[in-house]
């Protein structure tokens, strides 16, 4: 493949069409800029030569500090409901849209920084971001995108030379993340709440082209925007859901427009299975427990649905009717979805009626529950179970005539077990492995993420030496927190 040797073209089409949801900024100059990890595969994809980003040159695009002569960065405005609590003025307050890079694909896709400096949107905080929340994010992200999950994703991890000030005092670092865009809900809320119609149509405009194509063509593209990010968002929290993924802040500014996962703060993998775990320090209601995702991802939706009724229909009481039934649209398509990848976790066949599978999974989840069995080791082990051998699954339980009562159930549907083991993962970034890996680097020991890169790249396969990175916590207590990072 073909890459650029030299700063590469960074367009500027978001700045230039929606300039009223963007202000011109600059990142600051970190004292000593030192590449800590670089996510080549996805260098490549981008048309970008990992030699030249490792460079001065390339660090400094990575911090947003060295671009070409004709590049707009700016900071993103939008607001957003933050714990259901709304907030007219948010905006990007630590991290800024440097433009678009069109890969070797053709495709666009933002090139974004997080902790590269205070901007207007900060509200007093300091713009920064300490190393060990942005390599979460680069490790939270690439597993994402390992198991099929859509993502944004980290091209890179500097660090700054800049201490950052937090309960302690931490290592500073910048985040380079790749999107098919920034757009969020949120996006939509500030446009929709400063009256500009002209500027809200213009929005809408841009979000079809760049996401739902489909929709420019339709008698109400405004309302086939919103079908269309309804049924991406329905798909997506199916996913989160099947693989046991919590988001932890599910506000309106952090659900995007494409569908894509985005803003990898307080999240973390399920270990013991429990619908109400909440892994957020900040969560101190449950708001975005795991079980409550689909319900958190539905309200968002309705907000969404509000910014875009005067471009559904000039007819306030007809904009609503369907906007409604849009919104409503995304419980059965979340049904469907959640229930075909429960399917196939359990190697059902295609005959088996939908609600027999759901209650069979419903069973099992509640033996889960009980007995506080790992949701991802659990749902592994069934594979082999599936082959003769349940004992690895048996091992599981304290209520093991349960368990085997829904074993028995199980095995009579003939389950397919290599199907299981393309859907089930074995590596998952578990959590205690997580913080060694984020605590070592802080530390200057890159090792133990290395390691942890190395096992979520191929979740699905089993392989030598990666044993310790397919167990659950050896001592989880239900105690596990996650921050934010600012």
């Amino acid at each position: 493949m073909a890459v650029t040797s030299v700063n590469p073209a960074l367009q500027g089409r978001f700045a230039r069409e929606l300039g009223e949801l963007a202000i011109a900024w600059r990142a600051e100059t970190p004292p000593d800029p030192e590449l800590v990890v670089l996510n080549e595969p996805l260098a490549l994809e981008l048309d970008l030569d990992p030699a030249w980003l490792r460079g001065p040159e390339g660090v400094g695009l990575l911090t947003g500090t060295v671009l070409p002569v004709d590049a707009t960065p700016v900071a993103q405005a939008y607001a957003g409901h933050q714990f259901g609590g709304y907030s007219p003025r948010l905006g990007d307050g630590r991290a800024l849209l440097l433009g678009e890079l069109v890969g070797a694909d053709g495709r666009p896709r933002d090139l974004h920084l997080k902790g590269s400096g205070p901007t207007p949107f900060s509200r007093g905080g300091d713009g920064l971001a300490a190393l060990g929340p942005m390599l979460r994010e680069y490790v939270i992200s690439e597993a994402m995108h390992a198991l099929g999950i859509p993502t944004t994703r980290a091209l890179a991890v500097v660090a700054t030379g800049r201490p950052v000030q937090r309960d302690d005092l931490l290592p500073g670092a910048v985040l380079a993340r790749v999107a098919s865009s920034h757009l969020r809900v949120g996006s939509f809320q500030y446009a929709a709440a400063t009256g500009d119609l002209d500027l809200l149509r213009r929005l809408v405009d841009h979000a079809i082209d760049r996401h739902h194509p489909a929709a420019a063509d339709a008698d109400r593209p405004a309302l086939a925007l919103l079908d269309a990010v309804v049924a991406a968002q329905a798909s997506l929290v199916a996913q989160w859901m099947l693989v046991g993924f919590i988001h932890g802040v599910m506000n309106t500014d952090n659900m995007t427009i494409s569908g894509e996962t985005i803003d990898y703060g307080p999240c973390a993998f399920l270990d013991a299975y429990d619908p109400a775990t909440v892994f957020s320090s900040i969560d101190h209601a449950g708001r975005y427990a795991f079980a409550n995702q689909p319900v958190a991802a539905e309200w968002n939706l309705a907000r969404f649905a509000e910014t875009l009724l005067p471009l559904v229909d000039d007819d306030p009481n007809t904009a609503i009717e369907l906007a409604t039934a849009s919104v409503r649209a995304f419980r059965p398509q979340h049904t469907v979805a959640r229930t075909a990848g429960r399917r196939t976790k359990l190697g059902l066949p295609a005959g088996l009626d939908d609600a027999t599978v759901d209650g069979m999974v419903g069973d099992l989840l509640e033996l889960m529950r009980l007995d506080r069995v790992d949701h991802t080791t659990a749902f592994r082990a069934l594979g082999t179970a599936a082959r003769g051998d349940a004992e690895p699954f048996r091992g599981l339980f304290l209520d093991l005539a349960g368990a085997d009562r829904w074993l028995a159930t199980w095995r009579a549907t003939a389950p397919d077990p290599d199907l299981m083991d393309r859907t089930n993962p074995v590596h998952i970034p578990r959590n205690h492995l997580v913080e060694e890996a984020l605590a070592a680097a802080t530390e200057g020991d890159l090792g133990p993420l290395a390691v942890l890169l190395e096992a979520i790249s191929s979740p699905y396969d089993e392989r030598p030496g990666l044993e310790r990175h397919a167990l659950p916590s050896p001592d989880d207590d239900g105690s596990y927190q996650t921050f934010c990072g600012t």
